[in-house]
């Protein structure tokens, strides 16, 4: 089997699992991280025994498996392969591992984004640009950070890109009213190296307040299930996400404990509010 597209060992070394937003894929992740550093096929081999486990299948309800990316046939679009065949192109890269994480943690989002996506291709075929479906599909896809929120306020401050009141004189209410969850794995993929300037999609979720008092899969589900709901129901644009830079979340980076931290405008940008 031909590897294309390999990251050296050295990247998915640099995993740090201890790392806040890598948290709720620690378990999992570990064991892929550790077959990854062996080799590709030992690597696919443990995704597909976790997905055998996990009984998980595409929005078009096909049994889901990893495939390496050069069992894709010519010509054959990526999105449309899942939906057919509930074969996912895997390389051997961090992206990709990142990737397959995620149909563990929201397999009915990871689903749905694929059957839309597909619905489309099926209707307009491939051309030279996405669409505007297919780029809101694909932004969510690479680049989404969940916001969960029981306080409309809150919220509402994301979106108005009041970064003080956020981050700042709200900052005892993350973890009781709003929190976030990196979905996007390209996002997760630059998280590997931090840098302050890295900024998410934020996709924001109305949760109740009983929300916070459950236990991390109980929040994922819940999170799983709504989203969903929320993509097939009302299919999204590129104007339904916040931007929201990740290492400003109280918690996520040692930095960010000294409140001068948010004082960068070239990260915490001033947005609508300063407009």
């Amino acid at each position: 089997m031909q590897e294309t597209a390999a990251d050296t060992p050295t990247a998915f070394a640099r995993i740090d699992w201890g790392q806040p937003w890598l948290a709720p894929l620690a378990e999992r992740g570990a064991r892929w991280q550790e077959a990854a550093l062996a080799d590709y096929v030992t690597y696919l081999h443990s995704l597909n025994v976790d997905a055998r486990r996990a009984a998980l299948s595409t929005g078009r309800g096909k049994p889901l498996s990893f495939i390496a990316q050069d069992d894709l046939p010519p010509g054959a679009s990526y999105e449309g392969h899942i939906a057919a065949t509930g074969c996912v192109p895997t390389r051997h890269n961090l992206h990709d591992f990142f990737n397959a994480s995620m149909w563990f943690q929201y397999p009915r989002i990871k689903a749905a984004l694929n059957a839309l996506q597909a619905g489309q291709i099926d209707a307009l075929g491939i051309g030279p640009t996405r669409g505007g479906l297919r780029d809101a599909l694909t932004l969510f896809d690479e680049n989404a950070v969940i916001f969960a929120s029981c306080d409309a306020g809150v919220s509402e401050v994301l979106r108005d890109f009041d970064w003080q009141t956020l981050f700042v004189t709200g900052r005892d209410g993350w973890g009781e009213r709003c929190e976030a969850r990196i979905f996007g794995h390209a996002l997760l993929e630059k998280l590997v190296v931090p840098y302050k300037a890295c900024t998410g999609h934020a996709w924001i979720v109305e949760v109740p307040s009983a929300y916070f008092s459950s236990d991390d899969a109980q929040r994922r589900a819940m999170l799983d299930e709504r989203i969903a709901e929320m993509l097939l129901g009302d299919p999204p644009t590129s104007r339904d996400f916040a931007p929201l830079p990740v290492l400003g979340v109280p918690g996520w980076w040692p930095a960010n404990e000294s409140m001068a931290f948010y004082d960068d405008a070239s990260v915490f940008r001033p947005g609508r509010r300063g407009r």
